[in-house]
């Protein structure tokens, strides 16, 4: 197997201590962490859209036109 270990050897790596830590003052390696598709992804919409906005819209208005039928025929 031709892969190499990623992992240093602490034992040949200086400014590694025997346990394996970092010593303070020092910073260990770090992947990067920031890539080229941060943040938001095109134009974000905001609010409610048209559809659910007509459905109730719709449902609002059959129950006003039912309770108003109701009250009319309440007061008859």
């Amino acid at each position: 197997m031709s892969a190499q270990n990623p992992d240093p050897d602490r034992h040949q790596t200086p400014g590694l201590p025997q346990d394996g830590g970092v010593p303070p003052g020092e910073t260990p390696p770090a992947e990067e962490s920031t890539g080229s598709e941060t943040g938001p992804r095109g134009d974000l919409t905001r609010g409610w859209g048209k559809a659910p906005l007509i459905v109730i819209g719709i449902v609002v208005a059959v129950f006003v036109v039912f309770f108003i039928a109701y009250a009319v025929s309440v007061a008859q």
